[in-house]
């Protein structure tokens, strides 16, 4: 299955530069993406990535709207005006730039996160935090998987 799981924390080199893990990159392979489509995140303090897909998803969200109404002027300041495209370089590598820093706090280590159709970058302790809130929301309320 060609989906983005678990997670793994990878450190910056000295150029700005992290290594995308080989399991993702063998996703973004088997999908044939060659630009990433990249995000700040509705929600979380992360950066979202996909391949250009996630962004047509978007868009066709976008135009199911009244071009002129409130949700599709939010959505779009969103996907359009919090996205940018980049690229691996050929060793698989992505750089950390002042988009992601400035957005998710991240220093000197990254954090992917799988989300199935796409990935996260994290700060390291910001993840660990918030998947142990929503871990122990879960359990307090009684939630498993069915």
């Amino acid at each position: 299955m060609s989906r983005f799981l678990s997670n793994a924390t990878n450190r910056i080199d000295a150029k700005g530069r992290v290594s995308v893990p080989s399991a993702f990159r063998s996703v973004l392979a088997e999908r044939k993406v060659q630009e990433l489509y990249c995000f700040q995140d509705f929600v979380f303090p992360a950066i979202s990535v996909g391949g250009p897909d996630l962004l047509d998803r978007f868009e066709r969200q976008i135009a199911a709207e009244d071009p002129f109404s409130t949700a599709a002027n939010q959505m779009s300041l969103l996907i359009h005006g919090g996205g940018v495209f980049m690229k691996l370089d050929a060793e698989g590598r992505l750089m950390v730039t002042d988009f992601i820093r400035d957005f998710t706090g991240i220093t000197s280590e990254v954090t992917f996160v799988g989300r199935a159709d796409h990935f996260q970058l994290w700060e390291p302790e910001a993840f660990q935090a918030l998947q142990a809130t929503a871990r122990q929301e879960r359990r307090l309320a009684g939630k498993r998987s069915d």
